[in-house]
């Protein structure tokens, strides 16, 4: 997920936590990459070096809040028992878990940000495309799968815009039921 070496974060995850921090507290339409190279605490010629443009940048931390979604899949993947539906409770369990704080702030710059360029959005098109055809290929039931997966995308649509109607409970019991559903299917 993060590359590293002997702990030390890499330039590119230390401009992308810069990002991050400035979306989520002025916005991505506000984000300067000479502000991002302070915060950082690297030169502008050093972030450039790894990010040669602010879409470049905001195509980065959308990339990221991808893979980190995808490294919550996988990491879900060891402590998830086998059974029917395993890759759409994955994605649900994954996306559900990810809903909170900075993420909502980051996704949050992340769609003003691409009304400007709605091209900044293709890691996250391809993603649904593979994610859709992942459940056509391994569902035991697809029809409960694509159900599951738009209530857990729609949840949490309404919670990165400050929409959601639903309390905490609401939303735990929500959760439940789309693992109850992708387990047992939809009775006929």
């Amino acid at each position: 997920m993060f590359n590293c070496i002997r702990g030390r974060k890499s330039s590119r995850e230390k401009i992308l936590d810069a990002a991050a921090e400035l979306v989520g507290s002025i916005g991505a339409g506000r984000l300067t990459l000479e502000a991002v190279a302070e915060r950082a605490g690297l030169s502008k010629g050093g972030l450039l070096y790894n990010f040669p443009s602010k879409d470049a940048l905001l195509q980065g931390m959308i990339q990221r809040l991808v893979d980190e979604v995808s490294a919550e899949k996988e990491t879900l993947r060891g402590h998830t028992p086998p059974g029917r539906n395993l890759e759409a409770r994955l994605c649900t369990a994954a996306l559900l878990k990810m809903h909170a704080g900075k993420m909502k702030d980051i996704a949050n710059g992340m769609l003003a940000a691409s009304s400007e360029n709605p091209a900044l959005l293709e890691p996250v098109r391809q993603v649904i495309r593979k994610t859709l055809t992942e459940m056509r290929e391994t569902s035991d039931d697809l029809d409960a799968c694509l159900l599951a997966w738009l209530a857990v995308e729609g949840l949490n649509s309404f919670e990165m815009h400050d929409l959601s109607p639903f309390s905490e409970e609401d939303r735990d019991r929500i959760a439940a039921s789309v693992t109850k559903l992708l387990e047992n299917g939809i009775a006929e």
